[in-house]
């Protein structure tokens, strides 16, 4: 894609307008670090626009403070973008399992997509941020069909971002934009842990 431009142009009868301004489902996947990183950088440039952004956080416990949250807060109470409003779905539980049941996390993330699905339909956001969501599909928390013909289907003009390891082949099909984050090298290969205003 040479200076933006699209190698191809299908014959649909939309205008260059209406092709450019279709809402995006884009997916962030992969064993790389920077999915989420990547999408809260997406809900940032919507929060420029103006557009209301909902986060919905499915796999980090409730409990930790992670920079993005706290920035995207702030940006969203500024007055001078888009309103953002943060979810975190289930709360205290993780992909570490801390507390809970797995019927409780199930539980848990079937409110959550129901909770998305109610907002898809009411047209709530303009930008949806689903981080982790891949893990609720891959568990068999949330149906991973019923996922991709509402996301297919959602009305308006509305664009969603999820993210997490494993995207679901079906997931990939639909969506508009697929990045695979690949690992080559990573700080924890040589026993370092994760670090504050990096990791979180």
């Amino acid at each position: 894609m040479p200076q933006g431009k699209p190698d191809y142009v299908p014959e649909d009868g939309l205008t260059t307008r209406q092709r450019r301004n279709r809402p995006l489902l884009v997916v962030h996947t992969g064993p790389g670090k920077g999915k989420s990183t990547a999408a809260f950088g997406l809900a940032t440039r919507a929060w420029a626009q103006g557009w209301p952004i909902g986060v919905f956080q499915f796999v980090k416990s409730a409990k930790w403070r992670i920079g993005e949250e706290r920035a995207l807060r702030v940006l969203g109470e500024s007055g001078e973008g888009g309103e953002v409003t943060w979810n975190k779905m289930g709360e205290g539980w993780s992909w570490i399992q801390r507390r809970g049941t797995e019927e409780d996390h199930a539980a848990d993330a079937a409110e959550g997509w129901a909770q998305i699905k109610r907002d898809l339909e009411a047209q709530t956001y303009r930008m949806y941020v689903l981080d982790e969501f891949t893990y609720p599909m891959k568990w068999g928390w949330v149906d991973v069909d019923d996922v991709v013909e509402t996301l297919r289907d959602r009305p308006g003009q509305q664009h969603v971002i999820i993210t997490g390891r494993d995207a679901d082949p079906r997931l990939r099909d639909t969506a508009d934009l697929v990045t695979e984050m690949t690992k080559v090298k990573h700080p924890m290969d040589t026993g370092q842990k994760g670090q504050r205003g990096i990791e979180w």
